[in-house]
């Protein structure tokens, strides 16, 4: 059962060309956002489109992966775990972020 602990599947389109950043011991981090759409009919019939944007980070073959495929409005399928972490902004007023750490991803499409 471990291994469903913390546990996130994401299938969606890149909302941004990713981040890259390369640290001194060549260790490679890819950051960006994925755009999860769910369509559905209000009490009224209406069809509606609910978007949700989930900030994504990578690192190592991932990260490569990523920063060689992924595009802006590439779909693209992540797995991974959900973490939040803080930080304190210029200004020096806490931030507090959400995001997916990813283990594996798949590519769709051309």
């Amino acid at each position: 059962m471990n291994a469903l602990k913390n546990k996130v599947q994401l299938i969606g389109n890149a909302g941004n060309d990713p981040e890259i950043k390369i640290f001194e011991a060549g260790k490679k981090l890819a950051r960006l956002i994925i755009a999860t759409n769910e369509t559905y009919y209000n009490d009224k019939g209406e069809k509606k489109t609910d978007t949700q944007w989930h900030t994504v980070t990578a690192w190592g073959k991932a990260a490569e992966i990523i920063e060689k495929y992924v595009k802006k409005g590439k779909e693209v399928a992540i797995e991974g775990k959900l973490t939040h972490r803080t930080y304190d902004d210029r200004n020096g007023e806490k931030r507090y972020i959400t995001e997916v750490i990813v283990s594996d991803v798949l590519l769709f499409g051309k």
